[in-house]
C-alpha cells in the first residue's frame, strides 16, 4: 500500500504519528470544551443577569473570532506579556475556547427547547434547581441535544488541522513536512485526505443515524 501511494514506511509512520495528534486534539477540544461548554450553557440560562450577560459576551466574543486568530493570540501573542506558550498547549486552549463557545450555544438551545411545562411541573415539586435540572430537564435535552453534538465533534475533527499554522505536529503539520521533502503534493494531502476522512466520516454517519433513532424532528 505504501509503494502505491509513493509514501516510505517512514512517511507512513510519521503520518500516522501525526493523526494520533489529531485524535488528541478532537478529544481535548471536544471533552474539555464540553466541561467548559456545559457550564456557558448553564450560565446562559441562568436567573441571574450578570452571569447571562457574561457568558454571552464570551460566546459572541470567541464565535466572532476565527479559530486561526485564537491561535495567533495564544501562541504569539502571549509570550509578548512574558508568558511562553507551547504549541501543544496554545493549541489545546484554543481548541477549547473554540469548542465551548459553540457546544455552550448547542446546548443552550437544547435546554430552553424543553417544553416550558416541564420546567413549570418542576417547579410545582419544590425540587431546588440542581434537582429541577439534573431530574427533569437535562435527561431530556440529552435526547435532543444528542446528534447536533456528534455533528459538532466532525467541525472539531476538521478544525485541528489549523493547529499547523503554529507548529504543532498534527496530521496536516506533517504532511507539509512530507510534501517538502517529496514534492508530492497531490498524492500527500489526498493521503491525508483519506485519514481525515476515516475519522468524520464515522461521526456523520452516527450523527444521522442518532437524529432518525431519537426522531428528534418529531418528537
Amino acid at each position: 500500500m505504501a509503494a502505491l501511494l509513493g509514501l516510505s514506511p517512514a512517511h507512513w509512520n510519521a503520518l500516522l504519528d501525526g493523526l494520533s495528534w489529531t485524535v488528541f486534539l478532537s478529544l481535548v477540544g471536544f471533552l474539555a470544551g464540553g466541561i467548559v461548554g456545559f457550564g456557558v450553557a448553564l450560565a446562559r440560562i441562568s436567573d441571574n443577569a450578570i452571569i447571562r450577560w457574561v457568558a454571552l459576551i464570551y460566546v459572541n466574543l470567541i464565535q466572532g473570532t476565527p479559530l486561526l486568530v485564537l491561535m495567533f493570540v495564544l501562541y504569539f501573542g502571549l509570550p509578548i506579556l512574558g508568558l511562553e506558550m507551547p504549541p501543544l498547549a496554545a493549541a489545546c486552549i484554543a481548541m477549547t475556547l473554540f469548542s465551548a463557545a459553540y457546544l455552550g450555544e448547542i446546548w443552550r438551545g437544547c435546554l430552553e427547547s424543553v417544553p416550558r411545562t416541564q420546567w413549570e411541573a418542576a417547579d410545582c415539586l419544590a425540587l431546588a434547581r440542581w434537582e429541577r435540572m439534573l431530574l427533569v430537564i437535562l435527561p431530556q435535552a440529552l435526547r435532543i441535544a444528542t446528534p447536533p453534538t456528534v455533528g459538532f465533534m466532525v467541525q472539531i475533527v476538521k478544525n485541528t488541522s489549523i493547529a499547523s499554522v503554529i507548529g504543532m505536529a498534527e496530521m496536516t503539520y506533517i504532511g507539509k513536512l512530507i510534501n517538502n521533502a517529496t514534492f508530492q503534493p497531490f498524492r500527500t494531502y489526498l493521503v491525508i485526505a483519506a485519514l481525515y476522512f476515516a475519522l468524520c466520516y464515522p461521526l456523520s454517519w452516527l450523527s444521522r443515524r442518532l437524529e432518525r433513532k431519537l426522531n428528534v424532528a418529531h418528537r
